[in-house]
């Protein structure tokens, strides 16, 4: 498939289409045969998808409101029972309940692509977001600040040119974190900088953009990104130009992930359906998986068995895979319905797996039990595209989405209440 190659009835040629949409539709999931930059109101109609809409217990602000985007949303979370409301007219002085709480969520101005919390601080995150759902305008990297008794507030932000798709933190500087640009470049920003003195660094080696990125865990001052350009590059922070390129994939390599325990070896998962196992010692890759028939978006390592890699695709399936067998997967998990997006394995849980997907929800997983889904979110209200579990603090995720929201939330709790 070539990718400037045109969707049917659309006049709009590809190259400027996210890759993965345009396979989300040749896969046959789509209603309509026409790409989304066609239209560009409502994203869900414009792709022709006829998502049903969950029944909310909390009103959600809808894109394009009049919400300030550094303001909490109050809402009334209280069911009040009519014999309360009979004592209240009976004792007009009585303490009134507290109607209106706040709740943990952030507005962005832009769409939501990457949620990543700091290695350091356990109350610091930082989203990465673009605007015109990354096909075109600018973008802009926030650094949020968590509060347990008052609202999410911005610590600090930056403004690009061009979307921002990824943000990893560094392993070695608290103050340091790295956002992967559509323009192919890849922007490094200290904290204990001022605004002008930012970004520090601006990386320009790729020719498509830059889609996603990431730290080496075990070494510590080298990380990875992952372009359209169908390849990967290897970054250290004290050189201006990349160490190496990998190239092997034939196509979007969506996602490239070090291995928890090993400073050489990580996995990348390509729209060319395969996921790759490369060491960096070695000429090419050392392993390759034909782990989907579909685009592949998303890849991570098991954080307790370095062994194990889990794998996110267009066929809305994630795979569990053991590298010392990987003819057959370990664990299938089905219950996304549209393509899933994102795949972060626990810091804290052997087994356990967050997700995020086009079909607007967030799940939770346990691949060593039989019933494997241990929790679906669906607070957003456009596809969900970034999630991550925090490392400092167990049971805390964050996601993120077109719905320009963010969201953070303890497990078993819903992300919509205080």
């Amino acid at each position: 498939m070539q990718r400037t190659e045109r969707a049917q009835g659309c006049s709009l040629d590809l190259k400027f289409m996210d890759p993965q949409l345009w396979a989300y539709g040749q896969s046959g999931m789509l209603v309509s045969d026409c790409c989304y930059p066609c239209k560009q109101t409502n994203i869900s109609t414009d792709l022709g998808l006829s998502f049903p809409q969950p029944v909310q217990e909390y009103p959600d602000p809808q894109p394009g409101s009049d919400l300030p985007s550094n303001q909490t949303i109050p809402i009334d979370n209280q069911k009040r029972d009519p014999k309360e409301k009979e004592s209240e007219a009976a004792n007009p002085n009585s303490p009134k309940p507290q109607k209106t709480k706040k709740m943990p969520v952030f507005k962005t101005p832009f769409n939501g692509y990457a949620v990543k919390f700091s290695p350091f601080y356990e109350s610091r995150l930082a989203v990465a977001t673009a605007q015109n759902f990354g096909i075109l305008g600018n973008g802009r990297l926030h650094v949020l600040e968590l509060s347990p008794a008052g609202p999410i507030s911005e610590f600090a932000s930056f403004d690009t040119a061009d979307g921002v798709y990824d943000v990893t933190w560094s392993e070695s500087h608290e103050s340091l974190l790295i956002a992967a640009v559509a323009d192919g470049s890849v922007k490094l920003y200290d904290l204990a900088l001022p605004p002008a003195s930012n970004p520090v660094r601006s990386l320009q080696e790729h020719s498509r953009e830059v889609h996603s990125l990431d730290f080496n865990p075990v070494r510590r001052d080298s990380f990875l990104s992952s372009s359209w350009d169908d390849t990967i590059k290897l970054w250290t922070l004290d050189r201006p130009t990349s160490v190496r390129t990998f190239k092997e994939h034939a196509y979007c390599v969506y996602s490239s992930v070090w291995n928890p325990r090993h400073a050489d070896v990580f996995a990348s998962a390509s729209g060319d359906c395969t996921i790759r196992v490369w060491d960096v010692r070695e000429p090419g890759s050392t392993m390759i998986l034909p782990a989907h028939e579909f685009e592949i978006l998303a890849c991570d390592w098991n954080k307790y068995d370095d062994c194990v890699l889990v794998s996110a695709s267009v066929d809305k399936s994630i795979k569990v895979w053991d590298v010392r067998n990987f003819r057959i997967p370990v664990s299938v998990l089905n219950g996304h319905s549209y393509a899933v997006r994102k795949v972060k394995f626990s810091p804290h849980r052997r087994g356990a797996i967050a997700s995020c997907s086009y079909d607007m929800t967030v799940c939770l997983w346990d691949y060593m039990v039989e019933d494997a889904l241990i929790g679906r979110y669906d607070h957003h209200t456009e596809f969900a595209v970034g999630v991550d579990m925090s490392v400092l603090v167990e049971g805390l995720l964050a996601s993120t989405g077109w719905d320009e929201l963010v969201y953070v939330w303890q497990h078993g709790t819903d992300p919509r209440a205080p």
